[in-house]
């Protein structure tokens, strides 16, 4: 056997062990997740008394979100709160006529006696947390609420969320995300159905566990003494909420996750703006886990703490190693026909069988949390979204792997669209326009490469690797073809 051959053998072994391993620790947080006592939005806590209500200062980061501002501050001018305790800041970076949509608006809340004020930055600097940044340091409130322009905050947002902070060592309260557009396409059903199992599974699963858990950029409350003691905002990841959160629990803060407590969001309904969330998404996860893990290895925390925080950090590391194990798949096929005597090695293949039906685990326990007839969409859905996912190796493989070698990149906002009903056409959006990538045509040849596997499958009889080759045939030929639907109508 060569070096090469040997070379393929190990970081083939190697992606495949790491695939394991963040399996089964999904298959923990499940196993936390299924037998915790109780996880409800208790409220039983000591709540503030009327009197001594605090002042809360609502921040609203806005880019170019002509589509989607006048239903936010709709939404935010309903939460029920004394108006003499709130305090709320649109913080709008606009380069278009968002800035004077969103005057208007204020001018026709004026009424209301709101305190609400728009602060206008012509330079975006460090852009989401350069204007969060700069809002904390005018803010009069004691706590923070934060909520970007695609949510709609129901309006006993602040009276389920405050009385948290009873508890002094209470950092930060965050609430779970709703879809307000769940049915609008397949698309949009598959992404509800992977960040619904993150807000259940993962948020309360760690949060139960007393292990680290993230604030997720919006639909949370902070207080803003943490901000200050956790070092502010920082510029230089672009998930700057999972490094602030981070530092914040590093510091000693705690947070509390409401899984009974939803604020409805939209979702993205092209593939060009999922992979758009996806890149800075698993791109910032890399950042942060590449700045700050050293971090957490060094503290005072129990081991199981850093385990979870490993995997929690490097979740989106998954998708380097699913690429990998991918690609080198086909040759090994070809090394094990001239190498009979490492059959075994795939005879060990078994062992990861057990970390597909705990990834299936994993997702049927989210389902069954959330639909009233969970087998026919878990049936439905959860084929689907392991097919997306797998196609989406390359796109985010390559996000994660800029992130962990620091290469530099803009903040890309994913753009609004201010859909919720089938039918609705997002064709007209000004923010979209859609090109085909170079990724894209990537994209297309490794479905044809995985075809081809298939191919080798049959004709050297080797069957052991079909299912999966055949799977990200479909996988990659699903994401392309949906990468490059929305060109042939730009």
């Amino acid at each position: 056997m060569n070096a090469p051959e040997i070379t393929v053998i190990l970081l083939y072994s190697i992606s495949l062990l790491y695939i394991f391993l963040f399996s089964m620790s999904q298959l923990h947080l499940t196993w936390i997740y299924r037998h915790q006592k109780s996880y409800s939005n208790d409220l039983k806590e000591t709540p503030y008394a009327l009197a001594n209500l605090p002042l809360v200062t609502i921040q609203l980061p806005i880019y170019n979100e002509k589509y989607v501002v006048d239903r936010l501050l709709d939404a935010i001018c309903k939460v029920a709160y004394p108006h003499s305790k709130l305090e709320i800041q649109i913080l709008d970076d606009s380069t278009d006529e968002t800035t004077q949509i969103i005057l208007k608006k204020i001018a026709s809340l004026r009424p209301m006696g709101l305190d609400i004020k728009l602060i206008h930055r012509e330079n975006r600097s460090g852009f989401k947390a350069g204007a969060l940044d700069h809002g904390f340091h005018l803010a009069k409130g004691e706590f923070i609420a934060i909520f970007d322009a695609d949510f709609i905050p129901e309006p006993d947002f602040l009276t389920l969320t405050l009385p948290h902070f009873a508890d002094p060592h209470i950092g930060v309260v965050q609430t779970r995300w709703g879809h307000i557009n769940r049915d609008y396409s397949w698309l949009t059903e598959l992404q509800a159905f992977g960040l619904d199992a993150h807000f259940s599974i993962e948020q309360v699963g760690r949060n139960t566990a007393g292990s680290f858990i993230n604030f997720n950029g919006t639909c949370g409350v902070w207080r803003k003494e943490t901000i200050e003691d956790a070092g502010g905002w920082k510029f230089d990841t672009l998930t700057e909420d999972l490094d602030l959160s981070y530092r914040a629990q590093l510091k000693g803060w705690k947070f509390k996750y409401l899984e009974d407590v939803v604020t409805p969001g939209e979702l993205p309904v092209i593939m060009p703006a999922i992979k758009s969330q996806q890149y800075r998404w698993n791109k910032g996860g890399a950042e942060t886990a590449r700045k700050i893990f050293g971090s957490v290895l060094r503290s005072t925390a129990p081991v199981q703490k850093k385990i979870h925080s490993f995997f929690h950090l490097f979740n989106s590391s998954v998708f380097v190693f699913l690429l990998i194990a991918s690609l080198l798949s086909i040759p090994m096929l070809f090394i094990k026909t001239h190498h009979p005597e490492i059959g075994w090695l795939f005879n060990t293949g078994i062992v990861f069988l057990v970390g597909f039906f705990s990834i299936s685990l994993f997702y049927w326990t989210a389902t069954k949390r959330f639909y009233s007839n969970p087998v026919k969409k878990f049936f439905r859905l959860f084929p689907g979204f392991l097919l997306v996912s797998m196609g989406l190796s390359l796109h985010n493989g390559l996000a994660v792997l800029e992130g962990l070698l620091g290469i530099k990149t803009p903040f890309i906002r994913t753009p609004k669209f201010n859909i919720t009903r089938k039918g609705e056409s997002w064709r007209n959006n000004d923010y979209i326009k859609p090109t085909i990538s170079l990724l894209m045509v990537m994209e297309g040849l490794l479905c044809l490469y995985f075809s081809f596997g298939i191919a080798c499958g049959l004709y050297l009889h080797d069957w052991s690797l079909m299912i999966f080759h055949v799977m990200l045939t479909l996988g990659f030929g699903v994401v392309s073809y949906h990468s490059m639907k929305p060109t042939a109508h730009a």
